[in-house]
């Protein structure tokens, strides 16, 4: 058996296929399209090419990053077959980071997915060639805040999906929810290697007892897939996105900026990036 070289071993880590992460909640307001905006850029920051992918018809994220939200911009097109998802890529100007805007013709997907035999795969065959280009590393889905057959589209087609979890009891609820959709998923075929990827506490007081209980209750009973990193609430965050911006972009000397930058080296060792 021939021995890999250094030289062998980073073509094999060349030919990596990407893994898509989906950031998936039912509820809004928890953070999820600040996380998926930050993270993406701490990945990039960090060398890892990463595609972030806005899927919320509302485009928060896509204004979030200071882009316009263009007709025929999106996945809309790619999602009916009449177009390609790697043709919608567009750069951003931090290095590494590249991104598919949302536009609001993304609200008449639901119904219209609804209407087309195998209607959960669609977006893994979208995506299906950029996972498999060696283009991206990473690939970061942003999904409206309601499980509908767009964030169902997200879970069939994810690696790995990472829960925001803002610090109050309705969203333990909301989590068990979350893990059910999961194990159907798996249990019908329909994306057998899914996982939770982590649990990301978002939104912490640390003012208050409530945070610090629920992210024990968290800790205690998810110890292997709760993030260390912990979001707290945080106004620089609230406002970078009005920007259209990153944290990192906006204030460098804030908490968030080193929060999600700690969170940033917690994905890539924790998947291997």
């Amino acid at each position: 058996m021939r021995v890999l070289s250094y030289g062998d071993e980073t073509l094999l880590q060349r030919h990596m296929t990407a893994i898509i992460f989906s950031i998936t909640n039912q509820r809004g307001g928890v953070g999820k399209t600040t996380t998926a905006i930050n993270l993406s850029a701490s990945l990039a920051r960090k060398g890892i090419a990463t595609l972030l992918i806005d899927l919320d018809p509302q485009g928060s994220t896509t204004s979030g990053l200071g882009l316009k939200r263009e007709s025929r911009g999106s996945l809309y097109d790619v999602l009916h077959g009449e177009a390609h998802a790697i043709d919608h890529i567009q750069e951003t100007s931090q290095k590494n980071l590249s991104v598919i805007p949302a536009e609001v013709d993304l609200t008449a997907i639901e119904v219209e997915l609804s209407q087309k035999g195998d209607y959960l795969m669609w977006l893994r065959q979208c995506l299906s060639p950029i996972k498999n280009s060696d283009r991206f590393r990473a690939i970061i889905l942003d999904c409206p805040p309601a499980l509908g057959l767009i964030s169902m589209n997200s879970l069939a087609c994810a690696d790995k999906l990472i829960v925001t979890l803002q610090c109050e009891y309705l969203a333990l609820e909301g989590l068990s929810q979350i893990l059910s959709v999961i194990e159907d998923l798996r249990t019908r075929g329909i994306n057998p290697s899914l996982e939770v990827g982590g649990i990301l506490m978002t939104m912490f007081d640390i003012r208050t007892n409530l945070s610090r209980q629920i992210s024990e209750d968290v800790q205690k009973h998810f110890p292997r897939l709760a993030f260390e990193t912990v979001i707290p609430r945080s106004v620089r965050l609230s406002e970078a996105p009005s920007f259209g911006q990153s944290i990192f972009d906006y204030d460098k000397m804030s908490s968030g900026d080193k929060d999600y930058e700690r969170l940033g080296e917690e994905v890539i060792h924790r998947f291997g990036l």
